[in-house]
């Protein structure tokens, strides 16, 4: 991709982008034309002051103009039965996308209107609107009819019906036929699977493209290589665009590195500090490193621009849950997903309340909800996960387990929880491979090595188990914290293995470390006594090593040996 970003014209780019930007707001398609108009605004040319001229509208369309004025009014207004009415018979692509997707728009808005469960969760009423559309749109299509916006929309409705592979190929097709159909790029990067699939697609080899892997990749969760794009495309003239610099602190946040996620977002909002999009995601940052009153400052910021907004309802229900208010938070929740059933952010986050509450079955139909919306949600099939740990469903547990470490392979969480439940299984040489991969991977939460180590122990396997809770030990050393709970097991088991062993100077040195401990301090006295024995009875040449230990002692110094550990 850094190759294809090289010598970008900037200036023709930024008309590109104004001219597609009018397409879009001409077509009712408001969120991309925002997009490409503050991408315009981001490029910095030279000739920036001058006027850009754009395409003339053609005769025809031109004679249709004020029924479609009339009707565009009307679809602002959200009156889209009115405004479908008005341009029923028009024949000019424009305006025939405008009286299709309103069509669409009012069936969408009834289904939502029509919502009475009271979680926001949509009623079952049927797609019948739906296959109507995609009936009409089929023929047009047979007879190669439908213009690049209107193969967006067929693609739509086609995905709407769960028939993916159709809606591919009319993305792919809209794509092709105009490479500007930002929409078409976005609703794309939902069905692609893998990265093979999005390698084998046949795409254009257009400046949105680089937009467009950047975007995908990072919906995958392939967040390094998503960087890596964003970082190529900043350089290459768009660093000022809001939209890049928004969806690298996403990429830190979902790599886990706060600090930089949380710096990047305090940027933007210096640039932009009315910008409402991605600040939910900001909100989760803080919430997790308990800024409360950052957090307070921009639930409240947010609510002075938009409090109908559902990233402000979203905002709010952190803030509430961070103060432990629960039933607050999940009430906030709720808001956003009546404001927008498809707000994947709002239906994990309430999940997460409801296990909080423990309401399990909330829960469960919140993340089932969240997976509805986007099957790649990782957070939903952890959560799920979760939920069927507590109730102790172990089989249900390894099935959403592992669908969520497929999603997050480089996710020590997901991998440690996956060997959990093996070992729960008694299925215990796979739980030891997760462990195993868990601390390869970088553990986060510093637990798989101690569960490898007490795997290898139930397991007999002494030598690995000296190893792993050798390991454990050093690096808890190394970065100056103490797991207590854990650590008086390792000195334990080390206590005890080496005094079997007759290694009396290391027995020594981890009974010394049990005594510091309530749980084993009556068991290292003992183990100490007992090594003070086995010192009397030995030759005198050992006994000069038990001089040794009694300046050991005195300096109150671990002398475990380093050693390494052999997984294969």
């Amino acid at each position: 991709m850094a190759d294809s970003l090289k010598g970008l014209n900037l200036k023709s780019i930024k008309t590109d982008c104004i001219s597609a930007s009018n397409e879009c707001n001409q077509r009712g398609l408001t969120q991309s034309a925002k997009w490409f108009i503050e991408l315009a605004a981001s490029l910095d040319t030279e000739d920036s002051e001058q006027p850009i001229s754009l395409p003339q509208d053609e005769p025809q369309f031109l004679a249709e103009h004020v029924r479609y004025t009339q009707a565009k009014i009307y679809f602002d207004l959200k009156e889209y039965d009115r405004a479908a009415f008005f341009v029923q018979n028009s024949s000019h692509p424009k305006v025939y996308f405008l009286h299709m997707y309103s069509r669409y728009m009012s069936g969408e808005k009834k289904k939502l209107d029509n919502a009475t469960d009271s979680t926001g969760v949509e009623d079952e009423l049927g797609d019948e609107y739906l296959r109507t559309l995609r009936l009409q749109l089929h023929r047009k299509n047979k007879n190669n009819d439908l213009d690049a916006y209107a193969l967006y929309l067929y693609g739509v409705v086609l995905r709407k019906l769960d028939l993916r592979e159709e809606a591919l190929d009319a993305f792919v097709a809209s794509i092709q036929q105009e490479p500007l159909c930002w929409a078409s790029w976005l609703e794309l990067t939902y069905l692609i699977t893998d990265k093979d699939m999005l390698a084998g697609l046949s795409l254009p080899n257009h400046w949105l493209r680089n937009f467009f892997l950047a975007h995908t990749h990072l919906e995958l969760q392939l967040n390094e290589e998503a960087l890596r794009l964003y970082t190529a495309l900043s350089e290459a003239g768009f660093e000022r665009c809001t939209y890049v610099m928004a969806q690298t602190a996403v990429a830190y946040h979902n790599v886990r590195d706060v600090d930089v996620a949380v710096q990047w977002f305090s940027r933007l909002q210096k640039i932009d500090p009315y910008r409402l999009d991605n600040l939910d995601t900001y909100s989760n940052l803080l919430y997790i490193k308990e800024m409360r009153a950052e957090l307070a400052h921009l639930a409240h910021h947010c609510c002075d621009i938009d409090k109908y907004r559902v990233e402000t309802c979203c905002i709010i229900g952190n803030y509430y849950s961070l103060r432990m208010q629960h039933e607050k938070a999940i009430l906030y929740f709720q808001r956003a997903l009546k404001l927008n059933p498809n707000f994947l952010s709002a239906w994990t986050l309430m999940g997460h309340e409801y296990v909080e509450v423990k309401n399990t079955s909330a829960a469960i139909q919140a993340y089932r909800q969240a997976i509805e919306v986007n099957q790649r949600d990782y957070r939903a099939w952890y959560g799920l996960g979760q939920i069927y740990e507590i109730l102790k469903m172990p089989f249900y547990c390894l099935y959403y387990y592992r669908k969520a470490q497929m999603l997050k392979p480089e996710d020590s969480r997901m991998v440690v929880a996956l060997g959990e439940t093996y070992e729960k299984l008694d299925r215990l040489q796979e739980a030891k491979k997760c462990f195993w991969k868990a601390h390869s991977i970088g553990d986060i939460e510093g637990m798989a090595l101690i569960k490898l180590a007490k795997l290898y122990e139930r397991l007999n396997e002494e030598e690995q188990a000296v190893a792993a809770y050798t390991e454990y030990i050093n690096e808890l050393e190394a970065q100056g914290t103490e797991n207590f709970e854990e650590l008086y097991a390792a000195y334990r088991y080390l206590a005890n293995y080496h005094l079997a062993h007759k290694n009396l100077e290391d027995a020594y040195a981890a009974a010394q470390k049990c005594t510091e401990f309530n749980e084993t301090r009556e068991e290292g006295k003992a183990l100490l006594k007992m090594i003070s024995r086995m010192r009397a009875s030995t030759s005198s040449v050992q006994m000069d090593v038990g001089g040794d230990f009694d300046d050991f002692s005195a300096t109150g110094q671990s002398r475990l040996p380093a050693m390494t550990l052999n997984f294969t």
